[in-house]
């Protein structure tokens, strides 16, 4: 058994970046376990830092210097995050809670409907059959009224959360832009002075994660948008709402659409009945995400993740199931990650030449 280690030992982690590297991930596993939300502020940071830097850089590549591209940029930012939290926030939850005082009406709907399947379908449908399904229903529901009952009871704890996050992000962003340099010097001092796999993930990794998250930000604008559009021009109940929860659900591939199809569905459903308006309503909606998937990702994605769909939903299973909303975000950065460290990894020869063969 020693021998065993000794030889994994000597093939891959016989040089010292290896080594170190290792205990790096170990660590920052370690730390993501125990700490993950004590330190999401730090992690939300790095994102809208990521994202913004791309501005930044824009407005350099214009001749402007480095400090007043990052005040335009973060003036920029300030102000979007002034008219999410003031405007756009209250105007969904608004809506929101709209759609939940309307919930026990569409509940009897489907209620009413749903005991007509038996009399319509007598060979598909049964009386027994039904009545369990509405039982079934109304369990949820129950469920569902204590989990917002609990909710609601830490609603102050979390609403400190919030306001900490809300004042805590924005000056680390800021941080980040004026100081990226810095920042990234200090970081290459606690490194070995020889690292080649270090910088080759890094390379690699700096232009897909940032160009990744800066095309999904866009990709959520885009969906949200062109879907608010067209709950609008039908006239749709709730099109705010159900455009922002479009829009958010491209940050879950193949997943998030299918979820929030639900939603869309049974507001419909509940408006215009089993007609004309909901099919071509339904029809607009699957172009949408059509469009989205086979024309908008390629064209913002295309140099960016390079991953097999079953890489990106066992990732999404993965991390969401370990750290939640923020694993299913970081998903897919976190598959790129990995593979960019396998693909940098020192590989013995011998192996080489039998994978050759």
């Amino acid at each position: 058994m020693l021998r065993i280690f000794n030889d994994l030992y000597k093939r891959y982690f016989s040089e010292e970046e290896a080594l170190i590297f290792t205990i790096l991930i170990i660590v920052g596993i370690i730390v993501m376990m125990t700490m993950g939300g004590v330190i999401a502020p730090l992690l939300w940071s790095l994102v809208l830092s990521f994202i913004l830097q791309g501005l930044v850089n824009s407005l350099v590549r214009l001749n402007l210097s480095y400090r007043l591209s990052v005040y335009l940029t973060y003036l920029f930012f300030i102000s979007l995050m002034l008219l999410i939290i003031l405007i756009l926030l209250p105007f969904t939850w608004a809506r929101l809670g709209l759609f939940i005082d309307e919930l026990p009406n569409m509940m009897s709907q489907l209620r009413t409907f749903m005991l007509l399947l038996p009399e319509n379908y007598p060979d598909l449908f049964t009386e027994t059959q039904i009545q369990s399904w509405i039982n079934s229903l109304q369990n949820a529901l129950g469920q569902m009224g204590q989990s917002v009952l609990s909710y609601s009871v830490s609603s102050i704890t979390r609403l400190v959360t919030i306001l900490v996050y809300t004042i805590l992000v924005p000056v680390m962003v800021f941080f980040m832009l004026k100081d990226a340099d810095k920042l990234l010097n200090w970081l290459e001092n606690w490194l070995p002075e020889k690292r080649p796999i270090m910088a080759q993930i890094w390379q690699e990794m700096n232009g897909q994660l940032a160009n990744y998250i800066r095309g999904k930000a866009l990709e959520i604008v885009i969906v949200a948008l062109s879907s608010y559009v067209v709950f609008t021009m039908f006239g749709l109940n709730y099109p705010v709402l159900l455009a922002f929860m479009t829009g958010f659900s491209v940050i879950i591939p193949y997943v998030g659409a299918t979820f929030v199809t639900i939603p869309v569905f049974l507001v419909a459903l509940f408006q215009w009945g089993f007609s004309s308006d909901l099919n071509f309503l339904l029809f607009a909606y699957v172009v949408i995400q059509i469009l989205d998937g086979n024309l908008l990702v390629p064209l913002i994605f295309s140099e960016t993740v390079k991953l097999h769909p079953l890489a990106i939903i066992t990732a999404i299973l993965f991390f969401g199931g370990i750290w939640g909303f923020l694993g299913v975000f970081f998903a897919i950065p976190l598959a790129t990650f990995i593979k960019a460290i396998i693909r940098a990894w020192p590989v013995p020869e011998n192996i080489n030449d039998q994978v050759q063969e």
